[in-house]
């Protein structure tokens, strides 16, 4: 999978961040480019993988609720 990012240098706190546009604009920082990326790979991984099961159980107590604001 080829994931676009952007990379920016931020004078004030003198660190790179890289954000991912195409993934809800999931974002990560680091003191060098390489370093942002390497963070901002682990934040996809992490954002992509799976539930654990004990969360996804059928015995929970569950509502859908839908509201107009």
């Amino acid at each position: 999978m080829n994931i676009r990012a952007v990379i920016e240098w931020d004078a004030e706190s003198q660190s790179y961040s890289a954000t991912c546009p195409e993934l809800n604009f999931i974002s990560s920082c680091g003191d060098t480019k390489n370093e942002a990326l390497i963070n901002l790979k682990d934040a996809i991984q992490l954002m992509l993988e799976p539930l654990p099961d004990k969360f996804l159980s059928e015995n929970s107590i569950q509502e859908v609720v839908e509201f107009a604001l």
